[in-house]
């Protein structure tokens, strides 16, 4: 790297630790304020940093464009500005209202203790910043030439340690800054691959990567589109959505967020294809810091590769206090079975109890990335197995009347049943029937449903 790209990205970490850290001794004493910024986010930090979080692993967004094109729009974002929408206009508002801290949280409430756990173990596994820790390792590991291990390290030392302090409002201040690099750094890759190639044509791509399915079967789109449901029991809603001061700034957030989602997902795609077009073979996962290098110029590439790492690092330090509050909350403080009176306990030790969650959460999220070096693999892999123990459940913790009984069991074989149909696939030459761990998975839910929640 040019002296003038290192001196952006070392003026950005200073930048990163100075937002995350200003006025941060204030936010740790109250818990409202560090779980939720004292549930007054407005309508401008809601988006900022609801987009900014959504973008986490996007060296797994410029390895699927590098290998097969177009087909990332439709199974990365087409299927989730349905979801995102449905969300929106059904679920935020209510969200809001319920004053509920957690998705967990909910569960808790409506269904009971074991229920709670149930869903905060699944909930710590789906909101891991495992895949983005490795994103920024491997991207920290390409640019600087440091071992893999110690990039790791770093990323989440620094991503981490603001919001040990902070909580949830340095999560949004840093968001705020991030947003404006990760977009900057992407127009500016997309303004110099056309000046270096001219606009993009057919003859310059497979035709694959001009095929909406990019070769796949049916099935395997329709799966990602399902997994898409994931943004129902997505955490990084749920609390943005209660901790926004009104429902219609939640409402009004999400439907402002799709729009910003559909401008970031047309500079990525549109990048990802030049860098098809552009770069001989080699790691797709690099697909845009290598299209960056040959591109850009001195200090441009330096904005680029900082935006990169924003987009990373916005995820992280989100997902990472989400986990910490799922593990110190809703985990450890749960399984206390605290009364009405052991409210004032958990007042006093919330804090505490988050910022041991946020040790455990690093430690996880570290031996994850380190045992599974696929981003894509680890969205896949989790959405398949424990979307299907949740999305039911969750709908149904709106309705008025309290199901009968059976939400566990709901909430425990569907994932039973897609891991086991997940193992079988990987064991042989594929999976049973053809058929993807997702559809078991969630087949036995709604079976249960019918047959043990709705008729008791």
């Amino acid at each position: 790297m040019h002296w003038l790209d290192l001196s952006v990205l070392i003026l950005y970490v200073g930048l990163l630790l100075f937002f995350g850290f200003y006025r941060a001794k204030q936010s740790g004493k109250d818990p409202e304020a560090y779980l939720l910024a004292g549930r007054k986010l407005s309508l401008p930090g809601f988006v900022v940093t609801l987009v900014a979080t959504w973008y986490g692993g996007i060296l797994g967004i410029g390895e699927n464009t590098y290998s097969y094109g177009i087909q990332t729009w439709l199974i990365f974002g087409f299927p989730y500005y349905i979801f995102a929408l449905l969300f929106a206009f059904f679920i935020a508002g209510r969200i809001n209202r319920l004053k509920t801290i957690s998705l967990p949280d909910q569960f808790h409430e409506r269904y009971g203790k074991t229920a709670g756990v149930v869903s905060s173990l699944y909930i710590l596994a789906l909101a891991s910043p495992a895949p983005y820790i490795l994103s920024i390792g491997l991207l920290l590991q390409f640019i600087t030439g440091l071992s893999f291990g110690l990039s790791l390290l770093i990323a989440t030392g620094i991503s981490l340690s603001y919001i040990w302090m902070g909580g949830f409002k340095a999560v949004v201040r840093t968001d705020i800054f991030q947003f404006g690099l990760m977009f900057l750094g992407f127009v500016l890759l997309l303004i110099f691959s056309m000046k270096s190639g001219g606009p993009l044509t057919g003859s310059s791509l497979p035709d694959s990567h001009l095929d909406p399915t990019g070769g796949a079967s049916i099935q395997y789109i329709l799966v990602w589109f399902f997994i898409a449901l994931w943004t129902f029991v997505d955490p990084g809603f749920y609390q943005r959505c209660a901790a926004a001061k009104s429902p219609e700034t939640a409402k009004k957030g999400i439907l402002i967020s799709i729009g910003f989602w559909f401008i970031f997902d047309l500079l990525t795609l549109s990048t990802g294809l030049y860098a098809k077009a552009f770069l001989p073979a080699g790691d797709p996962l690099f697909a845009y810091p290598r299209l960056g290098a040959m591109v850009l110029p001195p200090l441009a590439y330096g904005i680029f590769i900082t935006g990169l790492l924003a987009t990373i690092m916005s995820t992280i330090d989100s997902l990472g206090l989400i986990s910490a509050i799922t593990f110190g909350r809703d985990i450890l403080w749960r399984i206390q079975s605290p009364t009405t009176k052991d409210q004032q306990l958990w007042e006093n030790e919330s804090t505490g109890l988050v910022r041991k969650g946020l040790s455990v959460t690093a430690f996880i999220a570290l031996g994850l990335a380190f045992s599974v070096p696929s981003v894509v693999n680890l969205w896949y892999g989790l959405g398949s197995i424990l979307v299907p123990g949740l999305v039911l459940p969750f709908l149904l913790s709106f309705k008025a009347e309290r199901p009968h009984g059976g939400i566990t069991m709901m909430m425990v074989t569907p994932v039973i049943v897609g891991a086991i149909w997940m193992f079988i696939g990987s064991m042989g030459e594929g999976y049973p029937l053809g058929l993807e761990p997702f559809y078991p998975g969630i087949l036995t839910s709604a079976l249960i449903y019918v047959v043990k929640v709705k008729n008791g």
